[in-house]
C-alpha cells in the first residue's frame, strides 16, 4: 500500500510544475472533515454488518462480487485484488461465507480456477445492507459534495 501512496504523491507532483502553496487551517479543516465523513460512513457499515451477524469484511465481500463489472462471479484472485487481500486469506473469506450459505463456489474455465458467486441468501443479505447504505449515503451525500467542491476550489487558488 505504501508504494501505491508514493507513486499517487508523485503524479501529484508531477502533474504542476510549481511548489504546491501553503496550506492553510482552512485547508486542514476541509480535509479533517472530509475523512471523519468517511470514517463516520464506514463506521456505520461497520456496525450494520454486525447488526445482521456478518462481519464487515464478509460484507465487503459480498459487495465485491455483487458489484464486479460485467459479472456475477469472479475469481478468489478477483476477489482477493478487490479486497486488497492476499489470496490464502480470501480462501479462508469464502470458507466461512460457504459455511453461513452466503456464496458458492463452482468451477471455472480450467481445472485449477474457482469461481465464487452469492447464494439467494447472500443476493437477499448483501440487499438488506445495500439499501440502508444508499439511504446512509443520501444523507451523508451532500456534505461530501460539498467538502469535495470545497477541496477543488481550494486547489484552483
Amino acid at each position: 500500500m505504501a508504494d501505491v501512496t508514493k507513486f499517487v504523491f508523485n503524479a501529484v507532483m508531477k502533474q504542476s510544475n510549481k511548489q504546491p502553496r501553503a496550506l492553510r487551517k482552512a485547508d486542514y479543516e476541509t480535509l479533517a472533515a472530509f475523512r471523519y465523513l468517511l470514517r463516520r460512513f464506514i463506521h456505520f457499515s461497520e456496525e450494520a454488518a454486525k447488526a445482521i451477524n456478518i462481519t464487515p469484511q464478509q460484507h465487503q465481500a459480498l459487495l465485491a462480487i455483487k458489484g464486479f463489472p460485467e459479472r456475477d462471479q469472479v475469481t478468489i484472485g478477483e476477489l482477493a485484488e478487490r479486497l486488497q487481500l492476499r489470496h490464502h486469506s480470501v480462501v479462508g473469506l469464502v470458507d466461512r461465507l460457504e459455511k453461513e450459505k452466503l456464496m458458492a463456489r463452482k468451477p471455472g474455465n480450467n481445472r485449477r480456477e474457482v469461481l465464487v458467486e452469492l447464494t439467494e441468501r447472500g443476493e437477499r443479505v448483501l440487499a438488506d445492507l445495500s439499501h440502508i447504505h444508499r439511504a446512509e449515503l443520501k444523507k451523508l451525500g451532500p456534505k461530501l459534495k460539498l467538502l469535495l467542491q470545497t477541496l477543488d476550489q481550494e486547489s484552483d487558488q
